[in-house]
């Protein structure tokens, strides 16, 4: 009988999906994670819908060879125009990341909804809209914000210039794009309001499907996340040594979670 592999694969453009590949790797052991990235094709937010179909299918072309348990699609906007079509491609779970809407649905403030123009036109986005009834949420589309925080991640400054980001009052923001995490800190500085970002929500969501210490699960079983256990990270794709350096840049600043010092990052 063919050993079944204890492999996850982790999908974004660039770099926006490696805050939540941290999150998971740190709930879920005993794994082995693969992040693959198509930073010669980023950003995808402002790309039409077949265009956004054809580019992640072709990223993906790597998942039939490492037979994972699980796929995560670590960007909004692939999430938005491509889950379905993956749902039904691939016999094993596809978990997907989307604006925590709920968390806002029942405020009776001003919400501001930040993400791609492609998620924003989505129907998925927008049957999310409806379904919590978030009227009271103003929605905008970020022509470039994406792409300046994957350009300037190195030395992102501690204010972003004001044309990035629209000219409208909000008293919470929500975060559309994994891009966006980065510089969460700057955003909640330009519109003085709290920011809400549902990567920590995803990770739970993940370890959830995926497996829980001392929880059976029909995916990896129970022995994960028990102990000391390690998880190794394989990068793939043009700019995995990028993806590397800022993965253990997101350790460093994390330091109260690596106690265990629980990841390896494996060389392609």
């Amino acid at each position: 009988m063919e050993k079944k592999t204890r492999n996850v694969v982790f999908f974004d453009s660039g770099i926006g999906g490696l805050n939540l590949l941290y999150e998971c790797a740190y709930r879920v052991r005993g794994v082995d994670y693969y992040y693959v990235s198509d930073s010669e094709h980023m950003p995808y937010g402002n790309r039409k819908v077949d265009e956004i179909m054809s580019l992640t299918i072709k990223a993906l072309e790597v998942v039939d060879a490492l037979t994972p348990v699980a796929l995560v699609l670590a960007c909004n906007t692939v999430t938005a125009n491509c889950i379905k079509y993956l749902r039904a491609k691939y016999s094993f779970p596809v978990i997907g990341v989307q604006p925590a809407i709920k968390s806002v649905s029942y405020l009776s403030e001003n919400c501001l909804i930040l993400a791609t123009n492609a998620t924003v036109k989505s129907q998925e986005f927008n049957r999310l809209i409806g379904r919590y009834g978030a009227t009271n949420c103003v929605v905008m589309g970020c022509d470039n914000l994406a792409k300046y925080v994957e350009d300037n991640i190195f030395n992102l400054p501690t204010s972003i210039p004001g044309y990035l980001l629209p000219d409208v009052k909000a008293d919470c923001v929500v975060l559309g794009c994994t891009h966006y995490s980065f510089i969460s800190h700057q955003i909640s500085q330009y519109y003085n309001c709290p920011i809400i970002d549902g990567t920590g929500a995803t990770a739970d969501h993940f370890a959830k499907i995926v497996g829980m210490s001392g929880h059976q699960t029909p995916l990896l079983g129970k022995n994960v996340h028990l102990g000391r256990k390690r998880v190794n990270i394989t990068f793939l794709g043009a700019d995995n040594e990028k993806n590397s350096q800022i993965f253990k840049i997101i350790i460093k600043n994390k330091c109260l979670k690596m106690s265990d010092n629980f990841i390896k990052i494996k060389k392609t």
